[in-house]
């Protein structure tokens, strides 16, 4: 039941969040249904770490000792079963990244062309998808034979090298596979982590805070604006006057101050109408509670941002090396993150609920920083996401970015709290020599501990989350560089965000972008 009203939830908050942000003009239902699909598996599969995370605790007590039901059997079900729930969220996630979205993109932009028939969009889109199948093959079949161990007996021949290859490809039952190509996403997840989330972390506090410009002042500056314009339109237009043409230099620039006056006559429908709309008001009632959710966010984000450079410090200072992926066997400096969660385990479900805020807040800054950044390939600005005025390809790729963001979201926390995302809040026994002074003697009593790497396997169960983000060396060590670009760019667009004025009320209006209609002005644009 509670499952059930979780999936209702995440369902409805992204039916609200694609249909607020798609454009009218251009909606159409299957890259509504593909986008609101999408994002609600990305949000789906963020949930999966924390369950994942309560699952293993809750098999043991705090005392260290399993709890009856919790026999060898039982514990193996739940892991198979948590096992089996990232197989398949992540076999979606593949599905939906290298399939289904390339496919309804392509038809899409197959569609801008109104000679094609439906046949040749379908063709055309399958055609180019093809591509991206391919590239999961080849990543599913790479991450399958690169064996994770090597062959002890350094004269085996060929077949025996061969042979030893299918032999570890049939001992992990795909989860190999799986974990390469994932790992691979997750990569890319990384980058747009570090262009998109970093920025939003920063840009998010700052514009609540910060708030709009005034619209009333904006149209009077506006209204200023058009009054010069039209003066030097009228100047330009005057050298004429006596029947002589216009030299080549005034023809150009009279054609741009006419461009110019269209775009500020735009800006000022759009600047009235939203002064005068009731949602301007209840947003200016707001402003005090929206202050507060700007501090609240900065402060997550200073917590997340130290946090993470302290635990990589330490992996700088205490860990393996680059061999193991910078893999780091207890804590030697503690970080806020990794201090609070041990004392939040204390009351259920205190810890369960922060390391939730935490990834939806890593979602919704992302989303932030997404839309004021824009989507970008390299220096060439492909779309803007706009409220209302977002086209149904724009949709496609904030979506698709997003599932790559959440795929690195696990490997994110892990950063900040490593011995709490592999063991969460599980205690195992130790021996402890204990003297008492009337006896003079030793007792030895069994004493709970933190699980950590010095556990016995039998005693500390691993979260399905760990066995994915340390399948293969060469990634964690990737990640671990990724960390600290990160924090960079975090503190790039922290400095960027505190230069930065107030936005415009009606920020996009005054650019030459075929996502904004002329006679569609947003209520919802404050």
């Amino acid at each position: 039941c509670i499952f059930g009203l979780l999936l209702l939830a995440i369902l409805a908050f992204c039916w609200i969040y694609v249909r607020k942000y798609q454009s009218q003009r251009e909606s159409e239902v299957v890259s509504t249904i593909t986008a609101i699909f999408s994002l609600a598996i990305a949000l789906i599969t963020s949930a999966l770490l924390p369950v994942d995370i309560f699952l293993v605790s809750y098999m043991k007590n705090q005392n260290g000792t399993f709890k009856d039901w919790a026999n060898a059997n039982v514990s193996r079900q739940i892991e198979d079963t948590v096992l089996y729930g990232y197989y398949t969220l992540y076999s979606v996630i593949l599905f939906c990244v290298f399939f289904w979205i390339p496919f309804v993109y392509f038809y899409y932009e197959e569609k801008d062309d109104d000679d094609t028939s439906k046949c040749t969009q379908i063709k055309t889109a399958f055609k180019y998808t093809l591509g991206f199948a391919v590239i999961c093959a080849l990543l599913l079949l790479v991450g399958a034979f690169v064996p994770l161990n090597v062959p002890n007996n350094k004269n085996s021949t060929e077949w025996e090298k061969v042979k030893f290859l299918f032999e570890e490809l049939g001992s992990s039952h795909g989860l190999a596979a799986l974990s390469f190509s994932i790992s691979s996403l997750t990569l890319i997840g990384m980058l747009a982590a570090i262009t998109y989330t970093a920025y939003g972390m920063s840009a998010l506090p700052l514009n609540l805070i910060k708030g709009t410009r005034s619209a009333a002042y904006e149209r009077l500056e506006n209204t200023e604006d058009i009054e010069e314009v039209e003066q030097h339109i009228q100047t330009i237009k005057s050298k004429s006057k006596d029947g002589r043409p216009l030299p080549s230099r005034d023809k150009r620039a009279l054609k741009q101050f006419e461009e110019r006056l269209r775009t500020l006559r735009k800006r000022e429908r759009h600047l009235e109408f939203i002064e005068n709309s009731w949602w301007t008001k209840f947003c200016g009632a707001l402003r005090p509670l929206k202050i507060i959710w700007g501090i609240f966010f900065i402060l997550v984000a200073l917590l997340f941002v130290i946090s993470l450079f302290l635990s990589n410090l330490d992996k700088a200072l205490h860990s393996a090396g680059i061999d193991s992926g910078f893999i780091i066997f207890g804590a030697n400096l503690s970080n806020p993150l990794n201090m609070l969660l041990p004392v939040l385990q204390t009351v259920f479900p205190l810890d369960y609920i922060l390391i939730t805020i935490i990834i939806m807040y890593f979602i919704f800054t992302s989303m932030a920083g997404i839309r004021n950044i824009g989507i970008w390939f390299f220096w060439v600005r492909l779309y803007k996401i706009r409220r209302g005025r977002t086209r149904p390809q724009a949709l496609l790729f904030l979506c698709m970015i997003l599932l790559l963001i959440v795929l690195h979201t696990s490997y994110m926390i892990y950063s900040l709290a490593p011995q709490y995302v592999m063991y969460g809040s599980q205690n195992y026994l130790i021996e402890s020599n204990i003297t008492y002074d009337d006896h003079k003697n030793n007792s030895a009593l069994p004493v709970p501990k933190r699980c950590d790497a010095d556990a016995p396997e039998d005693q500390c169960t691993v979260t399905r989350t760990y066995l994915f983000l340390h399948k293969f060396w060469f990634f964690s060590a990737a990640y671990y560089f990724g960390n600290w670009a990160f924090l960079g760019v975090f503190l790039i667009g922290l400095i960027v965000s505190c230069c930065k004025g107030k936005k415009s009320v009606i920020e996009g209006v005054d650019e030459d972008d075929s996502d904004i209609s002329d006679d569609e002005p947003s209520v919802y644009s404050v």
